[in-house]
């Protein structure tokens, strides 16, 4: 019985420096801040030139794995899942312009996941939370002039009650998908009278979370997203 063929795709020396790097980096268990080994005795060591070092290099510094320094070594960065949305951006901001079934699906998941954690503020609140909520939705009533500012409290308003749930993957995700999505709201909110309809959402929703009512939250929240996302689709269809 004849073997089935197994071809082998060369590949660029970039990557398989990169390969053997991260590899370096997990058998030596290199922790954030140890240093990685100079260009130097990199090219040394794996016999290559230095534009394939820097490459690699290049690329792990964008993927957030090492932090490169003007006159130093290269070094373990310490992990970030903030870095880690941020990379992410300019794919997620290509898919979701040529992608409506994408940015419809991003949509839907983001009304599931803040109308749970709205639930969950308003199981975990604290004195605190509520007084941080309450000066950002003052600030946001000041922005009503100022579209960008507004929209960026309105970000910070959501990321906040999503910091509420105790665990930081929910809050990065939250608040990756309101920066991804964000492109596609500036517009809305600058509309005339839209602030004044946000805002008084907002209200709703702090003050549901401050009465410890889970399911009002939820509710409020799942309305206030429903609605903006009914308002993108009705202004594309006209």
């Amino acid at each position: 019985m004849m073997s089935v063929p197994e071809s082998i795709r060369p590949r660029k020396l970039s990557d398989e420096v990169q390969e053997r790097l991260l590899r370096l980096i997990c058998e030596e268990r290199l922790t954030p801040g140890d240093a990685l080994p100079s260009e130097r005795e990199l090219m040394a060591r794996y016999e290559i030139g230095r534009p394939a070092i820097r490459e690699a290099m290049q690329s792990l510094q964008h993927m957030g794995v090492i932090e490169i320094r003007h006159g130093g070594r290269p070094r373990v960065a310490a992990p970030s899942l903030d870095a880690l949305v941020e990379q992410m951006g300019t794919a997620m901001r290509h898919l979701l312009t040529h992608s409506q079934s994408s940015l419809g699906h991003l949509k839907e998941a983001r009304v599931s996941l803040e109308a749970e954690l709205a639930r969950i503020a308003a199981a975990k609140r604290t004195d605190e939370d509520i007084a941080d909520l309450t000066a950002l939705l003052a600030k946001q009533k000041s922005a009503r002039a100022d579209g960008e500012a507004f929209l960026e409290i309105d970000g910070r308003f959501h990321r906040r009650i999503a910091a509420m749930s105790g665990n930081p993957i929910f809050e990065t995700v939250a608040h990756g998908i309101f920066t991804w999505m964000r492109a596609f709201h500036v517009e809305q909110v600058r509309k005339r009278g839209l602030e004044a309809l946000t805002l008084a959402e907002h209200r709703t929703i702090l003050d549901a979370i401050a009465a410890g009512n889970g399911e009002a939250a939820a509710r409020s929240m799942r309305d206030h997203l429903d609605r903006a996302n009914a308002l993108y689709h009705q202004e594309n269809a006209t």
